[in-house]
């Protein structure tokens, strides 16, 4: 059969890209997920129904049987592994492999970044992505239970919730007010667009469910005869003729098969869509030659431009006799500020969360015959760096599907990210000071004193440290033309052959001041109306 539509990926915008173009009975979709699908929501597993961290620095979930489960070993995860730094060559980082995506194992942050980023989208050719051109798409992927103005959807498929002060456990209370006399001002809705300081958490944490993608928009558009879903299918290549994509082969269950469609969509991730699209021989030429694949277009873009917002995490233990009570120590406060010196509004966020189990750069789960009361709980704060100049890239290993790309996030290789992200630690370090805070924290344990000695050791600390934020993005970028290095146009469509749109974070020219899942979930609304107007 002949699908009008092939969506490549089930994600946070390929969900939205399937609801939002079956909803035209004479239009006919075929959506494509490699991982599990779980249609009833009663059997959504629990790593993918409640939980909020994607690895690294949250207490291990729990299954119906009491037996921990780490996310980094989950089937839902890709498991990708990549090079942080020169220091840190075998990063984690988790991706979505699952109907959902990513918005199905995040941790429900749910923040849209500031006016001028997608002004800075719009200033680089894509003049229907500045912010006043997308703001009716962040409203209308939204209910925002808590504000209802012009800039705040309600009556969107996925719910959003502002923290209530009132439910704050004790720690997010001292590190509000801490930040407070920092002299940070309050900041009631962190996605107001002058929004700036100190202010409750966003997420689309619904009745401590995670409302990924699918629950919001697949769920909804499963009766539709018009639209179908396959799960467990991996794209292994895509398929020519002369320069229009026609369809693509496909393997499910140790069978392999073709489908062909009048459009293809790729909505893979920042990784999964440069990686198939150089398997398929779009890419740099001389690279894709180098693994022995043939060359369809030379794009040298692909792959290129990756974007990731690097975190570090000061930690101290918690002193005796300080009670944890019964509300969850995270969740609550979230402080974005400007770096000294920059001219990047917001590029820097500082959020805390206690009794959390120690961080090894993988999930910490209890091993055989070690009890979970032997392992220690902590306070740490977390340092992000929301507009890194740094930029890293995507290539592959070899021409085969199953083996995953080398990924180089080339964290902090810029002195200006270098500069800020020391002032972000330092700040940190600044707020634990308050009295509030004392009767919490105690002995640091990173970094430690002698990492604080001086610039060039503090540098050496966070290079060592830094880990992903879980927000790559860049590696097809949009742009016009006339840019050498910009992969599709924006409408989505792959520069130089017909047929054949990318729609996830790999399109973003640059980052978001925030976490990306709701402009990811954005270019899928906007992308989708754009296909449905003829563009």
């Amino acid at each position: 059969m002949k699908y009008d539509f092939v969506i490549v990926g089930a994600g946070s915008a390929g969900s939205i890209l399937a609801a939002r173009l079956s909803e035209d009975p004479g239009v006919s979709v075929l959506l494509l997920e490699a991982g599990p699908d779980y249609p009833q929501f009663q059997h959504l597993p629990e790593d993918i129904k409640f939980g909020y961290n994607t690895g690294g620095n949250a207490p291990p979930l729990r299954t119906s049987g009491g037996h921990p489960v780490s996310l980094l070993e989950s089937p839902h995860n890709w498991q990708y592994v990549a090079r942080a730094t020169e220091t840190f060559p075998d990063m984690p980082v988790p991706r979505g492999k699952v109907t959902g995506g990513s918005s199905a194992i995040n941790s429900s942050a749910f923040y849209r970044g500031v006016p001028e980023d997608f002004d800075h989208w719009a200033s680089l050719g894509n003049d229907l992505w500045s912010f006043r051109e997308v703001l009716p798409y962040f409203r209308k992927i939204e209910t925002d239970v808590d504000h209802h103005d012009d800039f705040h959807g309600s009556d969107g498929p996925i719910f959003v919730h502002h923290s209530r002060r009132e439910d704050w456990h004790p720690t997010q209370e001292a590190f509000y007010n801490a930040c407070r006399a920092a002299g940070f001002p309050d900041c009631p809705d962190h996605n107001s667009p002058d929004a700036t300081g100190v202010g409750p958490g966003i997420t689309n944490n619904h009745n401590r469910v995670r409302f990924s993608t699918a629950l919001g928009y697949l769920e909804p558009s499963r009766h539709r005869l018009n639209l179908t879903i396959r799960s467990d299918c991996t794209v292994l290549q895509l398929l020519f003729q002369r320069k229009r994509a026609v369809g693509a082969l496909v393997e499910s269950g140790g069978e392999t098969f073709t489908v062909e469609a009048e459009q293809i969509i790729l909505s893979a991730g920042a990784i999964g869509s440069p990686q198939l699209l150089m398997l398929s021989g779009v890419g740099p030429a001389d690279h894709m030659e180098s693994v022995g694949v043939p060359v369809v277009l030379d794009s040298p873009g692909v792959g290129q431009n990756l974007k990731d917002h690097p975190k570090l995490y000061v930690t101290w233990r918690i002193r005796d006799g300080y009670s944890k009570g019964d509300a969850p120590a995270r969740g609550g406060a979230t402080l974005r500020f400007t770096a000294p010196g920059s001219e990047y509004r917001n590029d820097l966020s500082i959020g805390m969360a206690a009794f959390v189990t120690p961080r090894v750069k993988t999930l910490r789960v209890p091993k055989d015959g070690e009890s979970e009361a032997s392992i220690p709980n902590l306070a740490e704060m977390m340092v992000a760096l929301l507009r890194p100049a740094s930029r890293g890239e995507l290539k592959l290993r070899s021409a085969d599907p199953d083996v995953q790309p080398w990924l180089d996030y080339n964290y902090l290789s810029e002195p200006f990210d270098r500069k800020r992200l020391r002032h972000g630690v330092r700040q940190a370090l600044q707020l634990s000071r308050h009295e509030g805070l004392r009767e919490l924290l105690g002995d640091r344990l990173e970094p430690t004193d002698p990492d604080l000695v001086s610039d060039e050791a503090l540098d050496a600390w966070m290079v060592r440290e830094a880990v992903t934020f879980s927000h790559i993005s860049g590696t097809c970028k949009m742009g016009p033309s006339s840019d050498p290095m910009a992969v599709v146009d924006q409408h989505g469509r792959v520069h130089g052959l017909e047929g054949l749109r990318v729609t996830d974070a790999s399109i973003m020219p640059d980052l978001v001041r925030a976490p990306i899942n709701p402009a990811v979930l954005m270019l899928g609304e906007r992308i989708a109306d754009l296909v449905r107007q003829g563009f």
